[in-house]
């Protein structure tokens, strides 16, 4: 599966999303639940695989479900691209 983009994180640790995400968020063993903001988070506290580089809360960040890496923007691109 190609890496999945996310437009927006919601804060440095994790990224609320829907039901449909939740199978490659499970794959990658991210998934998060049980929390009363929300239903389904995806976490990302442990930032990018490659560089280390954090994700921020407002910017984009990329899942690779395969690999169950976080991706940071210059990182997620080149893997999707390849």
């Amino acid at each position: 599966m190609r890496p999945i983009r996310f437009e927006e994180a919601d804060s440095a640790e994790r990224t609320q999303i829907g039901e449909g995400l939740t199978r490659p968020a499970v794959a990658a063993g991210r998934l998060e639940t049980g929390r009363a903001e929300g239903k389904y988070f995806l976490r990302h506290d442990d930032g990018c695989a490659v560089c280390g580089r954090p994700v921020e809360a407002g910017s984009p960040f990329y899942l690779d479900p395969d690999a169950g890496e976080i991706l940071c923007e210059e990182h997620g691109r080149e893997r999707r691209e390849s």
